[in-house]
């Protein structure tokens, strides 16, 4: 965190020379455009591309064979606001201070600030607009974020409006950055709570119309008792405790119509490009800042680290420089990797202290695969009724680990590619002592590595680690 603070202003004035010498981007080497598409609580499973029969995303999955998908991308914090943060610092939530999507635990600092990338890529000769939701270390964009705001938040309109940037960019001596940041389909959190949903209602429909629950619907007798009692605790935030199996294919219903809704809406985007001829210097990012429990394990919303929370969809597409349809199956973390690759497009120097990699080799195939074995994934359950359980992930090429910080149950280790859907915890399982030993000294490393502090406090320490517990904290960062 200190080493990055330090590299900012040298690579922010980078960015200043390279925009004092900018002469336009009409030649193939120079910067593209690039439009991050965001939706918000959108899990990597509901896309029709995906293999989801339960539901159509036709633009969606177009933009995906235009390109490619990556099908191991993951949040770095199920939650909005420190998910979105990481995505626009590239920096772990704990690293920025945030924890929470509200309170003290969910500000940044104003050196922190200074590296949002909006205010970055500005430097270097972009124009950066935001459209939509934002929610990152406010929960509205203010000024000091680097982005000219062209719409507020909410999905109705979002995309005309997005479109009448694009018409301004036409002819454009400067590249742009976009981020058309939809909320759907988090409206399923209201759905859940009865509300009245912002962008329309999503009517019943007969029990045979629904999806069927998913095969990991019921929760396992090695289901974590920190994530029950906060599922207990919150009843507004988990409305479901007395849902009926019915209720639960009611809500599944519910979730897949959002999905295409906004779905629809990205489809006007991706329609005007076209219209307007702009694909084929724009790069085009399309990712969420975290899933959905969508039934799975009984759970609906998000913060948990089972694969339905924190596995997101990630598609990316650049006619000519990124091949079309492709699927990567390449460990990413979205809230790491998306900053130093744009920073890598824009042609700006990336920060050694930043942890995430530039992905542009994997997207123009130059690299397979990202030399990465493992990603991490925290999380913290806040507010005024949780009591404050906090939890990591690691998640590998094959196994995951998952570890909170209390409560029987607390460890689990699963084998993604024989148990996809996280149903048979191998943690006791002696055959698998030695990965349990591999991943427990993973995530030690991990906690050192990124100071993370306050949770290796709280985890069970690995006995294979090198490092003395008793001079852990005397160590400079």
């Amino acid at each position: 965190m200190n080493r990055f603070k330090k590299l900012a202003p040298k690579y922010l004035l980078l960015g200043v020379l390279i925009s004092c010498c900018y002469t336009g981007y009409s030649q193939d080497n120079d910067p593209p455009n690039i439009i991050l598409i965001m939706t918000d609580q959108h899990q990597a499973r509901a896309l029709s591309i995906a293999g989801n029969t339960d539901l159509k995303t036709p633009n969606i999955d177009g933009l995906a064979t235009s390109g490619m998908r990556f099908n191991k991308a993951y949040s770095t914090f199920p939650l909005c606001t420190p998910a979105r943060s990481s995505i626009f610092t590239g920096q772990m939530p704990h690293n920025l201070g945030i924890k929470s999507n509200k309170g003290s635990e969910a500000h940044i600092t104003a050196d922190a600030k200074k590296t949002i990338l909006a205010n970055v890529l500005k430097s270097a000769g972009y124009d950066c607009a935001y459209g939509g939701k934002w929610h990152a270390h406010e929960a509205s964009m203010v000024s000091g974020n680097g982005f000219e705001m062209i719409a507020p938040m909410g999905d109705i309109g979002l995309a005309e409006k997005s479109i009448e940037y694009l018409k301004s960019k036409k002819n454009s001596n400067k590249p742009f950055f976009l981020t058309i940041s939809y909320d759907n389909p988090h409206n399923i959190c209201e759905w859940a709570r009865n509300e009245p949903l912002p962008y329309g209602d999503i009517p019943a429909v007969s029990l045979e119309n629904t999806p069927e629950l998913p095969v990991n619907f019921k929760q396992s007798t090695t289901f974590p008792e920190a994530l029950k009692i906060e599922q207990i605790a919150n009843k507004k935030v988990y409305p479901t405790a007395n849902y009926t199996r019915e209720d639960w294919r009611q809500y599944r219903h519910a979730y897949y119509r959002l999905v295409e809704k906004v779905d629809a809406e990205i489809g006007k985007i991706l329609d005007a490009l076209d219209t307007l001829d702009m694909r084929k210097n724009t790069l085009i990012i399309f990712t969420s800042d975290h899933g959905d429990g969508n039934a799975s394990h009984g759970w609906n919303q998000k913060t948990s680290l089972f694969q339905e929370s924190t596995n997101v969809p990630f598609i990316v597409s650049y006619p000519g420089k990124i091949k079309k349809n492709k699927q990567n199956s390449s460990l990413i973390s979205n809230g790491l990797d998306l900053y130093p690759t744009l920073l890598d497009y824009a042609q700006i120097e990336i920060p050694t202290a930043l942890t995430g990699l530039s992905l542009k080799p994997v997207f123009e195939g130059k690299e397979k695969k990202t030399n990465r074995d493992y990603v991490v994934v925290e999380t913290k359950f806040a507010g005024n009724y949780a009591f404050g359980t906090m939890g990591r992930s690691v998640v590998g090429k094959r196994f995951k680990y998952n570890v909170y910080n209390w409560g029987k149950n607390r460890e689990q280790l699963f084998d993604l590619k024989n148990d996809p859907f996280e149903m048979t915890n191998l943690i006791k399982d002696k055959a698998y002592l030695e990965t349990v030993d591999l991943f427990r000294d993973r995530l030690y490393k991990w906690c050192i590595k990124t100071a993370d502090k306050q949770f290796l406090r709280k985890i069970v320490l690995p006995s294979t680690s090198e490092i003395s517990t008793s001079t852990l904290f005397d160590k400079p960062y």
